[in-house]
């Protein structure tokens, strides 16, 4: 099997990336979770799907195409300039509302009612902060995914030791159940209970 043989990659992937290179972003989301988290969306139909940290949108084409019709997802960033990098990448995407807010301030302010069938959480609130809000955000039988869980280059010095501790934490809770994958950026799957 060749993991790197990828199908059907978003429409707007390549010009994505070109575009992350040039506006300096080193954080982009590695090819590998857009695939996984493109499988997960398209495993519920009629979905409502967040995402924490849209970053440059790379994650955010996955997602979306894994989404049928009647899906809809929310991403949230609170850099403006990223925020309009997406806007001009997914403009004719109504399926999606795009926010620049501070995600904690979003999280505690949420009142839309609906809850979610996979969360994305690749910012740190949603990981390393409001895990309580952002869990309680998640339907029964949704996914909880975050990545970025193993040393890299490009993240800065101690994040290993939060993200052993976030593990930790994770592995206590009783209304989810994980699993650990030592894959792509290190990445944990969680689907409530």
């Amino acid at each position: 099997m060749d993991q790197s043989a990828i199908l059907e990659k978003p429409k707007q992937y390549r010009n994505l990336l070109a575009k992350s290179k040039e506006m300096g972003f080193t954080m982009p989301s590695d090819i590998y979770i857009g695939t996984l988290l493109k499988t997960l969306t398209a495993s519920k139909p009629s979905g409502n799907f967040l995402e924490l940290g849209t970053g440059i949108g790379l994650s955010l084409s996955w997602l979306i195409q894994g989404m049928d019709e009647n899906s809809k997802i929310t991403s949230i960033d609170n850099d403006p300039a990223l925020i309009e990098v997406a806007k001009m990448f997914f403009y004719e995407e109504d399926r999606l509302e795009l926010i620049c807010a501070d995600g904690g301030e979003w999280l505690n302010e949420y009142k839309g009612g609906d809850s979610f069938d996979l969360i994305f959480a690749d910012a740190w609130p949603g990981k390393y902060s409001y895990l309580d809000t952002t869990l309680a955000l998640l339907n029964k039988g949704g996914y909880y995914v975050i990545d970025d869980m193993q040393k890299q280059s490009n993240l800065p010095e101690g994040h290993e030791e939060k993200a052993n501790a976030l593990v930790k934490v994770l592995e206590k809770r009783d209304d989810i159940t994980i699993t650990k994958m030592n894959w792509s950026t290190g990445l944990i799957v969680a689907v409530k209970k």
